[in-house]
């Protein structure tokens, strides 16, 4: 069955051709102008993935990003003509998987859209646990294990590598960690997560000053590459 693909675009001109374009390479389209609509579509399209522009009419892509995160974790790629880099933190802060500038050729939106759906599918999970190479999170039991070796976590550090191996490819600033692996109660600040960070780099890398598997993204924060 072919994908889904909801496009969120309010400049008509290039919402058709983006439209055209997808559709000829096999995709099932849906389409919307402004952000309330959008979410409306998304509710009844269940669409695969979503190409979300950030300036739209009424709610803006960030927020229908944030709407869309509460409800699903649909893939989300976020276009916009802004250059600022405040703007990729915020988007991926809101949980985009990926971020194009305008503008773009048709060619490289296709391999963006492909790689993030053949991300999506990539089975992170069986049963009750989370597998990554080597590295198996057994979410029933509260163990890891690395190479059938268990390491001891604390049961904080448990739960961020939980999350950024279920996320894997992801990137999550310090704040949005905090928010989902503290919650909103945490009285401490953004050092919290990079501490934790270090001390699991200590724990499931083969060399610690050189990570392979929990990555720093300059400007943006962490993710778990596998």
């Amino acid at each position: 069955m072919s994908k889904k693909i909801l496009l969120v675009e309010d400049d008509e001109t290039l919402l058709g051709v983006l439209k055209y374009n997808l559709e000829k390479e096999g995709y099932q389209v849906a389409t919307s102008t402004d952000g309330a609509n959008a979410l409306e579509v998304f509710r009844k399209f269940t669409p695969d993935m979503v190409v979300l522009d950030i300036m739209l009419p009424g709610l803006d892509g960030f927020e229908v990003c944030r709407i869309l995160r509460k409800e699903s974790s649909v893939p989300v790629l976020m276009l916009t003509a802004k250059t600022q880099e405040v703007d990729k933190v915020i988007g991926l802060e809101l949980g985009a998987d990926d971020y194009m500038t305008k503008p773009f050729s048709i060619r490289e939106l296709s391999a963006r859209i492909k790689a993030i759906l053949r991300r999506s599918e990539t089975p992170l999970e069986t049963s009750d646990k989370l597998v990554s190479g080597d590295l198996v999170v057994d979410l029933k039991e509260h163990k890891v294990k690395l190479s059938d070796k268990e390491i001891e976590l604390s049961p904080k550090e448990f739960d961020l590598l939980a999350f950024m191996v279920r996320h894997k490819k992801r990137v999550f600033s310090r704040s949005y960690l905090l928010d989902k692996v503290w919650s909103y109660d945490f009285e401490g600040d953004e050092r919290t997560v990079d501490v934790h960070i270090r001390w699991l780099r200590q724990k499931i890398e083969t060399d610690p000053s050189q990570p392979k598997r929990l990555l720093t993204i300059r400007g943006f924060g962490y993710k778990f590459e596998g």
